[in-house]
């Protein structure tokens, strides 16, 4: 039985993905406002409780689909996105960032993409017996707030530095995906 300073643990490692994402979006949208801010939190917050609830529903089922190829999945969602954020920062105006990181399409995109590990999360918390619904709760509001945190963030350091934002948060998305594939392959995570 997993215990509430584990779940929490848990919840931290999983909404890392989430957070960095959520910076990104704030170096990126020169004009982040406080809607921006819960928007992203709540796609975030959301498919990270989303995910693990399926993947405890799910089981061992959906785990052999998926597990082989999910971090060439990451890896190709965070590289389009930082690629396109990367390719639009040449016509970068000083008013805003050319690609819209809080329209629904990326915010769908962005959390689906760093949730995909609580998919497995979810698995494991099937076989390990953890409280379902305290568990999601944990994951999904930890997610919320450091989401939400991140995007602030990033829009501070945005402000400061917006000629280059755009680049930083390509990067930054395209090395996450990378992160995600070297650590599958290297040490089998």
């Amino acid at each position: 039985m997993i215990g509430i300073f584990e779940l929490l643990l848990l919840a931290l490692s999983l909404s890392a993905d989430a957070m960095v994402a959520a910076i990104t979006i704030g170096l990126c949208k020169a004009d982040v406002t406080l809607r921006d801010g819960l928007r992203t939190s709540l796609y975030f917050g959301g498919f990270q409780a989303l995910m693990p609830l399926l993947g405890y529903f799910l089981g061992s089922q959906f785990r052999k689909f998926v597990q082989p190829l999910d971090h060439w999945i990451i890896f190709l969602l965070l590289a389009v996105i930082g690629g396109k954020m990367i390719w639009d920062s040449r016509e970068f105006s000083d008013d805003k960032c050319l690609v819209d990181p809080c329209s629904h399409k990326n915010l769908l995109v962005l959390a689906i993409a760093t949730s995909l590990d609580a998919l497995a999360a979810g698995l494991s918390l099937s076989l390990m017996q953890a409280p379902m619904w305290i568990s999601v709760f944990f994951i999904g509001f930890v997610t919320f707030l450091l989401s939400y945190a991140g995007v602030m963030w990033g829009r501070k350091l945005g402000n400061r530095f917006r000629s280059i934002a755009s680049i930083i948060g390509g990067v930054i998305l395209i090395l996450l995906g990378i992160r995600v594939v070297v650590e599958h392959l290297v040490l089998g995570i």
